[in-house]
């Protein structure tokens, strides 16, 4: 059976995209380990529907100083073939209003725990020899700008900054790291937005319509299959044409 036996590691699966992208995967029959603080009813259904492919555990990734043993736990022998950084938490503010906790609290999610996920997740492609994919999730507001959003868009350039240089650092041994850059999505994140404030960042795309989160997910299952073998390094644009 094709993909049998592939194993993901997808971070954020709670609700949203993140559940969006576990179903993309398991309905393409890769064995998903998911993290998330909270067990939703949407996880609930993942692992009655795919019990035998689907483990999910509790984990909150500002927690920097237990990661590897969880790391470790969740993952334990098993060979992974990618890992797709979705999990992010949003500080949205005015630059003067920044304050210095809230803004640990956020790099610790978005990016330092993603990095030290990155470091295991390496170690164990090279310790199975597996050709690897990596992928971050990006946003749209690194490339252009969105009032409020300077603290948060700057953890997702350091993403980006860190995928490319990832990816020069391991193409040799053949594993490949590539950030999806998302347009603006219908999600809990965006939640907080009124009507008029969606509507405005809408129009400013190519579509006049929100990112799909469906399309964000299919890309970044391609992202991680064979058929992008010659893909690395790169920032892919799934933004209903806001660039």
């Amino acid at each position: 059976m094709e993909n049998e036996g592939k194993t993901v590691l997808i971070t954020g699966v709670s609700k949203g995209l993140g559940i969006e992208l576990c179903t993309k995967f398991l309905d393409n029959n890769w064995k998903v380990f998911g993290i998330s603080r909270t067990k939703t009813e949407e996880i609930i259904r993942l692992q009655k529907s795919y019990e035998d492919r689907f483990s999910w555990k509790s984990y909150d990734l500002a927690d920097t100083d237990n990661l590897k043993q969880f790391f470790n736990e969740l993952i334990d022998k098993e060979a992974l073939n990618a890992y797709v950084n979705n999990a992010a938490v949003a500080y949205d503010d005015i630059i003067t209003n920044v304050q210095l906790d809230p803004l640990i609290h956020m790099y610790k999610v978005n990016v330092f725990s993603p990095i030290m996920l990155t470091k295991f997740v390496l170690r164990n492609m090279l310790l199975h020899n597996v050709m690897g994919s990596i992928v971050h999730l990006s946003s749209i507001s690194v490339h252009t700008g969105y009032k409020g959003l300077a603290m948060y868009a700057s953890t997702k350039g350091a993403l980006e900054a860190f995928s490319k240089n990832t990816a020069r650092e391991w193409g040799e041994r053949k594993i490949r790291s590539n950030c999806l850059v998302a347009g603006f999505m219908e999600t809990e994140m965006s939640s907080s937005l009124t009507p008029d404030q969606k509507n405005r960042i809408y129009q400013r795309t190519s579509l006049k319509i929100p990112t799909e989160k469906s399309s964000v997910a299919s890309m970044v299952y391609f992202l991680c299959t064979q058929e992008a073998s010659s893909i690395t390094g790169q920032n892919i644009f799934v933004d209903s044409g806001t660039i």
